[in-house]
């Protein structure tokens, strides 16, 4: 066994795994986890947007109505400023629709949850994809 291999395997030992709760802003204790991750997701479809059309974030930030650094920032995760709304106007603006569906929980004494799903265009639209930010 190699040194580096040794060093790692004796680092590892002693570690600890802890599991998340599926929020990571939660997790690292930051304020507002919930939209936090709203956003990120939000972010993420327009970044995956922006991507496919193979466009330039000044090309992309033009069509938006943004600054190219202002665009640069809200992908790079940094939105605190920008609301949800107006992620969901830009995602509009690229294109897409977006609906806001609330639906009641099956434990009435539990705290619903918020979160961002993305239904392909060739998909049936009764079988959502989870996006992942």
């Amino acid at each position: 066994m190699t040194p580096f291999v040794e060093a790692i395997m004796s680092t590892t030992e002693n570690a600890s795994i802890t599991h998340s709760s599926g929020n990571v802003f939660a997790d690292l204790g930051l304020p507002d986890p919930t939209d936090l991750l709203v956003k990120a997701d939000l972010a993420y479809q327009i970044g995956s947007i922006i991507k496919a059309r193979h466009w330039t974030q000044a090309k992309a930030a033009e069509k938006l109505g943004m600054t190219q650094p202002k665009l640069s920032e809200m992908l790079r995760g940094r939105f605190r400023g920008i609301s949800q709304q107006k992620m969901v106007e830009y995602l509009n603006l690229l294109g897409q629709d977006v609906e806001i569906v609330v639906r009641k929980i099956a434990n009435p004494r539990a705290n619903g949850r918020t979160r961002v799903v993305v239904v392909e265009p060739d998909a049936d639209a009764t079988q959502p994809l989870e996006s992942h930010a």
